[in-house]
């Protein structure tokens, strides 16, 4: 998948936009690129694209607000450029939905290596092996399906889920009762090669909390373990495909 991958580039510096192309293609990407939101949402209606690298800071509707309402609506891998390294920058995006973050001035090498390490991650979550996962996951009325990556509310609704969101649930959800630290959690959900700070595995949790409408302040699904890290509470039923 990755070197067939059709990426879109969207931000305003026509320099930035010129170089990721070039440098991408040379690696075997297919690119295209945007300057603004609104050219963004014209692309992903009419063309198939794996992955999205949206800067931060643009005129008009921010690369937050571009996120925020393309993983309402997608699940389509979102790399988030920021023209500050700062922490609060880096835990915004990803709770808006990102997978991944950068800083500018980039390297376009470590620009590629995230590329790679998103779709990876991404590839597997879709990835559908009725030998190795159950069909479906049942807990407290709500149904998580492996193979289609989707999370089904109590009131049949989907619930949209980042990359990095679906990995971590499905990450407790297989696992419940267990403690997991944040190290076993980074591993499992992004991956050490994403250089993910640690912080990260809690601004994911908050998300996943949200959506499943788990109250932040007393928790009963994904409850915090004090000095271990965190526990999926719920009763979980496999349905294995097997037995379908």
């Amino acid at each position: 998948m990755e070197n067939q991958a059709h990426i879109l580039v969207v931000d305003d510096h026509q320099e930035i936009r010129e170089l990721v192309q070039r440098f991408l293609r040379d690696h075997g990407y297919r690119v295209s690129t945007v300057a603004n939101g609104g050219e963004m949402k014209k692309y992903l209606a009419d063309a198939a694209i794996d992955l999205v690298v949206l800067d931060l800071m643009m005129p008009g509707e921010d690369g937050l607000t571009l996120c925020r309402n393309l993983r309402a609506e997608s699940t389509i891998p979102i790399i988030m450029l920021t023209a500050m390294g700062e922490e609060t920058d880096r835990i915004v995006g990803l709770e808006m939905g990102a997978d991944d973050y950068l800083a500018k001035p980039f390297n376009p090498r470590e620009l590629l290596a995230r590329i790679k390490a998103v779709l990876r991650r991404s590839e597997g979550a879709n990835r559908r092996s009725p030998h190795e996962m159950p069909e479906r996951l049942r807990f407290l009325g709500w149904t998580l399906l492996p193979g289609a990556r989707e999370l089904i509310d109590p009131d049949q609704t989907l619930i949209p889920l980042s990359t990095a969101e679906f990995a971590l649930l499905m990450a407790f959800a297989t696992r419940p009762g267990r403690v997991l630290s944040r190290d076993q959690l980074l591993d499992l959900a992004r991956g050490r090669d994403t250089h993910a700070f640690d912080r990260a595995i809690d601004t994911l949790v908050s998300r996943l909390r949200r959506k499943l409408g788990d109250e932040p302040r007393n928790p009963q699904i994904i409850k915090t373990v004090r000095g271990g890290g965190y526990m999926f509470a719920p009763k979980v039923e496999h349905n294995d495909a097997s037995m379908a």
